[in-house]
């Protein structure tokens, strides 16, 4: 790398101005709904421009990581330290939520009965339910909420078995049309690909310098596009929050909603919490030995924009930008996060288990330790599989669900406030690839020093 192929450092002031447009926007919406629901528009241009560049950014980013690290042989530590670290963290997250929610207990005695017997008369099939919500909530084509449903059987009369599940999993890594997979965003293919086309061009230097320069400067422009597209941020993510708040606050659902389920929505959040202010943290300083508190302060506005979008995908050219400049070496930053945001999961497993026992806990049924074993098996799984977009941990619920034999259609209790929660959990999933890029990068030996920052 060279070093005019840095991108410039963001300032603190966007961070304030976005931070206080999220404010803003929440205030308009809660006392002028009807008006902040016309905001939709700025918002969703906002959402697609950030989009419109994540699978050109993937490309050329994993790319200029592989390329970055030299001998193809050198692939595979770092490789094995962000699978694992990922895996590793993806784990605890289950297990913090399964503790939160069977100390809190947020279903025992707070759902009444007419509103069980609501859900369980419903003559609208779970599936057709969530097909209904992923594409209200994501703006997605009836192609790409299709493809979310993939690892769901025809009928939804059973969850798919583990080895099912494991089967769709290796299935994702590889795509029969690479430009389909662009075109509904599916990055772990296209990851896959980019690594092993970025592995065979190290291994003859000499023939690819061309294409080696041709994707380094197609980065640094991305990034520098990036950079531009941040200038207007605030405004773009007054515009998605205003929207949707206000959507919230028109329907008179969420707080109705809230009353009933609130004790499931705090275990939720005081989970996340523990997992994003303990559990993270203590990794990276165990790791490091750095404050992970002013890193955390330093991916601010990728983490503010994940809280605005529900999208680690879409949050992905921020995620890259926040960290090169939080000081996380470029080869990791690049290699490392994309990644993260195809398949680390946190928050989403967290949620995927609270949300299981909470289901259970409301209509009577105790799961026995084992059952919950499956449960946190099968969360791990599914939000390994599910789709970097808003709500798809909802598709990947039913899988959870089923594993332990739950009715899918009481998957309608959590429904009226899961588009808040899943700001939350996107914004953990987020600060989750952060610290793996920072982790996984003490794996990657710095061989040249002139191409790091000063």
């Amino acid at each position: 790398m060279t070093e005019h192929s840095k991108p410039p450092k963001h300032s603190n002031s966007l961070t304030y101005w976005i931070a206080g447009a999220i404010v803003a926007a929440i205030a308009i919406a809660l006392m002028f709904p009807n008006i902040a629901v016309h905001f939709d528009l700025g918002g969703e241009l906002f959402l697609r421009a950030l989009k419109m560049i994540v699978v050109p950014l993937v490309f050329t980013s994993v790319m200029c990581g592989v390329l970055g690290l030299g001998d193809v042989r050198r692939l595979g530590k770092p490789g094995a330290a962000a699978v694992g670290y990922y895996l590793c963290t993806t784990v605890i997250a289950v297990i913090v939520g399964l503790v939160v929610v069977n100390i809190v207990r947020p279903g025992v005695g707070t759902i009444d009965q007419a509103q069980l017997e609501r859900f369980s008369k419903a003559t609208e099939k779970p599936d057709q339910i969530l097909r209904r919500t992923l594409a209200d909530e994501s703006g997605l084509s009836e192609t790409q909420v299709a493809s979310v449903f993939t690892d769901l059987p025809a009928d939804n009369d059973e969850a798919p078995t583990t080895d099912v599940i494991l089967k769709n999993l290796a299935l994702m890594l590889v795509t029969d049309n690479l430009f389909g997979a662009a075109v509904e965003t599916q990055l772990l293919p296209i990851i896959v690909f980019t690594i092993c086309f970025g592995a065979l061009l190290t291994t003859m230097p000499d023939e690819t310098r061309t294409i080696s320069k041709f994707v380094t400067e197609a980065n640094h422009a991305l990034l520098s596009f990036v950079m531009a597209l941040m200038k207007i941020a605030p405004l773009g993510i007054f515009c998605l929050v205003a929207a949707r708040f206000g959507k919230a606050q028109a329907d008179g659902r969420f707080f109705e909603e809230l009353g009933q389920i609130g004790w499931y929505f705090a275990a939720v959040l005081i989970g996340l919490a523990i997992h994003a202010f303990i559990v993270l943290p203590l990794i990276f300083w165990i790791v490091r030995r750095e404050n992970p508190y002013r890193f955390a302060a330093s991916m601010s506005q990728a983490l503010l924009t994940a809280f605005s979008t529900a999208s680690s995908s879409a949050t992905l050219p921020v995620t890259l930008e926040c960290a090169e400049s939080a000081g996380i070496p470029k080869r990791s930053t690049e290699f490392v996060i994309p990644l993260g945001a195809t398949i680390n999961m946190d928050g989403t497993a967290l949620y995927e288990a609270a949300a299981a026992i909470f289901i259970a806990q409301a209509i009577g049924i105790e799961l026995t330790m084992g059952e919950q074993a499956i449960v946190a098996v099968t969360a791990t799984l599914a939000a390994i599989g599910a789709a970097g977009i808003p709500e798809a941990g909802l598709v990947t619920m039913l899988i959870v669900l089923g594993a332990v034999g739950l009715p899918l259609e009481y998957i309608g209790l959590i429904l009226a406030v899961d588009w808040l929660l899943d700001r939350f959990r996107t914004t953990v999933n987020v600060f989750g690839d952060s610290v793996g890029a920072a982790v996984v990068g003490v794996t990657i030996p710095d061989e040249e020093p002139a191409a790091k920052p000063s």
